[in-house]
């Protein structure tokens, strides 16, 4: 909507006309008093105001206008037929006009000027709507942001002062295995060495009584392997540093305590050259002395044991990697000749007491297993194996380098 105003009427309906032609809407004021009284109540696009008039003349009205920050985008054309110095027309720019024309007004260039102003006063408004929208979008996202960081903040707290109390447990909890472990292992060592001499100065004679003394005392040394495996387990949940370990050693070192089974069993041991890699040397021979221990216990009866330790480098941490000298996993392989498991068990065979072979038969807790994946985890590594049954195993693991 247009406001016209001008005192003279002749000219309000010419002016109104001009508009109407070319579908331009139209309001009219015969004073600069009407003017305002109108301005406040309707929103103008544009007001054509007139110079001289009775009263408060076109001047006065556009400087109250642009003091107002409702009304100071409107803008304003002056119109005059008897201000056409160069001072009043430098007045009209002053006070907040955006063009001055002077009278007899020729139709086309106002319509033109009426146009290009109207236009300009609708971008600004979009300019304006766009403004308001992306202010209120910032202060909106600002305070998701604030409070985004005091829930993280609180969430931070909040996970720390759990961590705090998992720790405390955690030690709490290696307190008491020890503590349990001494507990049971020390009537199980008393039971050992009671019923060993009962054995020996009472039963020299009686084989019978000599046989059942046997399999107690191998009971006595199965509870005992199974709280030590136990308490082994329990401690892999502590922190310790991984420093430089280098495989070589830890895997001598496994063999060395296996010589006396190695040669009571004639088996061979092969070991290519393996990796230095970061980790808690004492977790990673405990790994291959469960792996080496088992290749040994599990053979084939009349086959002489072959066990084949081998490894090579990957490019990512897949067992269906490629190999790649250069890559950052190292994946190590435990091959054996000896009895083997069915496939199908194969997740069951990493479960804490899920041994698959008869006890009597072969020694074991079913744990040894459980504490070897444990382990590789918590190296950020994975261990899975292939075997058959009669046609041994291949234990493969995946460590970072």
């Amino acid at each position: 909507m247009i406001l016209i105003v001008d005192d003279i009427p002749a000219n309000i309906i010419a002016l109104k006309k001009i508009l109407e032609l070319h579908n331009l809407q139209a309001d009219t004021a015969e004073s600069g008093e009407e003017a305002l009284k109108k301005i406040l109540k309707i929103n103008y696009t544009l007001i054509i105001l007139d110079v001289q008039m009775p009263g408060m003349d076109g001047f006065e009205v556009a400087e109250i206008l642009a003091g107002s920050n409702r009304t100071k985008d409107i803008p304003v054309i002056f119109l005059s037929a008897v201000n056409k110095q160069k001072k009043f027309i430098s007045k009209g720019y002053e006070t907040g006009g955006v063009d001055y024309i002077t009278k007899p007004v020729d139709p086309d260039l106002l319509i033109l000027k009426v146009k290009t102003f109207l236009k300009l006063a609708e971008q600004q408004n979009e300019l304006k709507a766009i403004r308001d929208m992306l202010s209120k979008e910032i202060e909106i996202r600002k305070e998701a942001q604030d409070n985004l960081e005091v829930k993280v903040a609180e969430r931070t707290s909040e996970l720390m002062a759990k961590n705090e109390e998992l720790e405390l447990r955690n030690h709490e909890l290696q307190q008491f295995a020890w503590a349990v472990s001494h507990d049971l292992k020390e009537p199980v060592r008393k039971m050992e060495l009671f019923i060993n001499i009962i054995k020996d100065k009472y039963l020299v004679d009686d084989e019978k009584a000599r046989d059942y003394i046997k399999r107690a005392v191998g009971s006595a040394q199965r509870m005992s392997k199974l709280i030590t495996d136990l308490l082994d387990y329990s401690r892999l949940s502590s922190g310790a540093d991984a420093v430089e370990a280098d495989l070589n050693l830890i895997i001598q070192e496994v063999v060395t305590d296996f010589d006396y089974i190695i040669e009571d069993k004639n088996a061979s041991v092969t070991i290519s050259s393996l990796p230095v890699i970061k980790g808690i040397p004492s977790q990673l021979r405990q790994v291959f002395q469960n792996l080496i221990g088992n290749s040994l216990k599990f053979t084939n009866e009349g086959v002489t044991p072959q066990i084949d330790i081998n490894y090579e480098r990957l490019a990512e941490k897949d067992f269906e990697s490629r190999p790649d000298e250069q890559g950052q996993f190292c994946k190590i392989t435990v091959t054996d000749n000896g009895i083997g498991f069915d496939e199908k068990y194969l997740d069951k065979i990493f479960v804490i007491f899920q041994g698959l072979n008869d006890r009597k038969e072969y020694e074991g807790t079913g744990i040894g297993l459980a504490i070897a994946k444990k382990i590789i985890e918590k190296h950020n590594g994975i261990i899975t194996a292939k075997s058959s049954p009669g046609n041994g195993a291949s234990f493969m693991m995946i460590l970072p380098v």
